[in-house]
């Protein structure tokens, strides 16, 4: 091959190649591809010391980064990043565990144990793991269904107050979510979270936002209303709040707006001159403390009857075997959202810094996390977005960040949380709103996706219209089948094409985008972007018989009905005069309608008819346009086995109306598949496939010069005898 370089130009002189010739001319190479039982050995079964090594550096990511720690430039940045991030959990961490209806203090449990142990198992060196609010709400309804509604009939339960039953349910489904997340990682499945694209993360987290702001209206407005879970929850929560809106307590109301707005302002501040502030405002620890002073000088809880967190150590209960088995599918979604979530954060902040991470370890991180954390008090835990942003905006390099965090949360837990005891309840629920102004801004992303996707935007409304309606459980299934629907729907019903070649170039695209084209006479380039399976084959046949404009099969068997009439014509001896010998054997054949679907058979005549010719006035059979037919499967990656009985079939029926057929750009799985299946045979063979578009294009030219326009190709020439029957055009033997 001669390739020359020109200014913005390219000229390759090759011989026109099928793949055939490609196979014998640069010595194919038919590879053994290894199958599941040789991974799983090689996997589990195959042991040396690199591999041990390996292993060991994959289960302990620590080992790696703290390899490379660079203490001088790092240690400083990471210590004043602990300290505010610290500070921030240890907020939302008893603000969040109102949403999961549980005291306080479980919320510092879920700050400190799972960030000590993702310390050793992450690979991500920003996340701040902790409580997440997303995770915390649908912790609370499986706890507000188990422990608050459903009759006492769990073994264990009967002695236990509901408070203490609370705890129990919150800690089993966070046991069983990190059962979930730890199978999930050994067994390497973590694309699983691929599934989740941004646009249903989006609509669930914005739901799941409404959800958490409704159910902290009782805490702003300092009412003692039920909560409320299942289908239509928010819609009753809501009635009930208004029920009992004459019931708002001043103080707790009046608390909750200052908060709000100078929590809001101050935030807003902060985002203005993040470039020139060395650490955010931590305007949520100064409010808390000014509350915390005034509530505690002013007796907020008996002058005004507001209620505080009160006493924040909690005694820790062991999950329950019997609350697991009612909560498998809550401890799997949960599992499923909290990993996607903080992958999802992980990835940006991977890319942002230049590292890799890994989702298997990420899984078994949060896994072995969650299991931890769950046997001393803690609940789901995931990260928070604004918590991450902290650790990472404040100048956090590692996981140590995470460590002094959690060493904070531990410091309030043992040594000052008593003087978090005065704070009121409305605080961190005002707390809360706040927080979620980021998840409730993405309603604007409904403009975004207006213009730029449809398909997005059905996803995203259904996913978040049906987790605030049906509750964030049912809606996330809900939202994951309209996802996978879609994409169903993309690929049964592909957008396809007829391409043409841009005149002057060895460049095929669709007809209707351009001006200047050219499409070789007789010739039809067919597209389909997509895999061919069971679902979209019919499709597959509907769109390319459209194109060329005649059905095969129907042509195919109006051939075979014409030549059952011209054998009884030369029986008749109607047609004996016109041919050069008498001939009076033709076999009269009145089979059914299979043998109309056989190829056509001029074996019993001297003479082949021209279908496209003039034929005698009481036979008709619609001409066939064309005598080529390429298809180009450059966007087939797979193709199943209904899909490829149906292929051909379809490719067979062209062949036997006489349009040869050329498939261009076959991927060579798709080749070899082919091969396995045995679908190649006397009329499909292998030299029907070529690799490009533009190799098929120029042997159909060679094989029918009289299609040449602008393409250029060898000369050719033949020489046909014909001898005309009445209105009849036949060629001879």
């Amino acid at each position: 091959m001669a390739v020359v370089s020109m200014d913005r130009q390219y000229l390759v002189a090759r011989p026109l190649c099928s793949d055939d010739s490609i196979s014998g001319q640069y010595g194919k190479l038919y590879r053994h591809h290894k199958g599941l039982l040789h991974h799983f050995k090689e996997y589990f079964l195959i042991c040396d010391s690199q591999r041990v090594k390996n292993a060991a550096l994959s289960l302990l990511p620590v080992i790696g980064w703290m390899k490379i720690y660079r203490f001088r430039e790092w240690l400083f940045n990471d210590i004043v990043s602990g300290i505010s991030t610290g500070l921030v959990a240890v907020l939302q961490g008893l603000a969040f565990s109102l949403l999961a209806r549980l005291p306080p203090g479980y919320g510092l449990y879920t700050a400190f144990f799972p960030a000590m142990v993702y310390f050793f198992l992450g690979t991500s060196r920003h996340l701040s793991v902790g409580p997440f609010p997303v995770l915390s709400m649908m912790i609370g309804d499986v706890v507000l269904r188990l422990a608050d509604n459903a009759p006492v009939n769990i073994t264990g339960f009967e002695e236990l107050t509901l408070e203490e039953r609370r705890v129990v349910v919150a800690s089993s489904v966070t046991f069983l979510m990190g059962i979930f997340q730890l199978s999930l990682g050994l067994l390497r499945v973590g694309f699983i979270v691929i599934y989740l694209s941004d646009t249903l993360v989006s609509g669930f987290t914005t739901a799941a936002a409404v959800h958490i702001l409704v159910s902290q209206l009782k805490f702003v407005l300092g009412l003692n209303v039920d909560s409320k879970n299942g289908i239509l929850s928010i819609f009753r929560s809501l009635e009930e709040i208004f029920r009992n809106i004459s019931q708002t307590n001043l103080v707790d109301l009046a608390i909750s707006i200052v908060i709000m707005v100078m929590v809001f302002i101050v935030k807003e501040l902060n985002d203005m001159f993040k470039s020139k502030l060395p650490v955010p405002i931590p305007i949520e620890i100064i409010m808390t403390v000014i509350t915390c002073g005034v509530s505690y000088g002013f007796n907020f809880t008996t002058r005004y009857n507001v209620t505080v967190i009160g006493d924040i150590y909690e005694a820790p209960f062991a999950p329950n075997v019997e609350v697991m088995q009612q909560s498998v599918v809550d401890g799997f979604i949960t599992a499923i959202v909290g990993f996607a979530v903080a992958f999802s954060v992980a990835k940006v902040y991977a890319v942002k810094h230049d590292y890799t991470i890994n989702g298997n370890q990420e899984l078994i991180a949060f896994g072995v996390s969650n299991i931890f954390g769950a046997s001393f008090r803690s609940f789901a835990a995931s990260t928070a977005l604004s918590r991450t942003a902290v650790q990472e905006s404040t100048g956090g390099k590692t996981q140590i960040a995470s460590l002094i965090s959690a060493m904070i949360a531990m410091i309030v837990i043992v040594g000052i949380g008593f003087l978090l005891e005065p704070l009121p309840r409305s605080v961190l629920g005002a707390l809360v709103i706040v927080n979620l102004k980021g998840m409730l801004m993405q309603f604007r992303e409904i403009c975004y996706l207006w213009r730029k996707d449809k398909v997005d935007l059905v996803i995203w409304v259904v996913t978040c219209a049906s987790a605030i309606i049906l509750g964030l459980d049912v809606g996330l299934g809900v939202g994951l089948g309209v996802e996978l629907l879609t994409v169903v729907f993309r690929t049964q019903f592909p957008l396809c094409s007829v391409l043409a070649n841009i005149t002057g170039t060895d460049i095929y695209r669709d007809r209707k985008d351009y001006l200047c084209i050219n499409e070789p006479k007789g010739v039809k380039i067919f597209r389909i972007p997509a895999p061919i399976f069971f679902a979209n084959i019919d499709f597959f046949r509907d769109k390319l018989v459209k194109a060329v404009g005649f059905n095969p099969l129907r042509i195919l068997r109006k051939r075979n009905r014409a030549l059952r009439k011209i054998r009884k014509m030369v029986k008749s001896g109607e047609l004996q005069k016109y041919l050069k010998t008498g001939y009076a054997d033709a076999r009269e054949d009145e089979g059914d309608i299979e043998d109309l679907d056989q190829p056509v058979d001029f074996s019993d005549l001297p003479f082949w008819v021209n279908w496209n010719g003039e034929l005698p006035s009481n036979i008709y059979v619609p001409p066939v346009p064309i005598h080529s037919l390429v298809l180009d499967f450059s966007a087939v990656s797979f193709i199943d086995i209904s899909a490829l009985n149906g292929l051909k079939t379809l490719l067979r029926e062209f062949i036997r109306v006489d349009v040869e057929i050329y498939i261009a750009s076959c991927d060579a799985y798709v080749f070899e598949k082919l091969h396995n299946c045995k679908f190649f045979d006397d009329e499909i063979t292998t030299s029907m496939f070529y690799p490009t578009i533009h190799d098929a294009v120029l042997h159909t030219l060679e094989e029918h010069p009289t299609s040449k326009h602008t393409i250029h190709s060898p000369a050719y020439t033949a020489h046909i005898w014909t001898i005309s029957c009445k209105t009849s055009l036949f060629l001879c033997c």
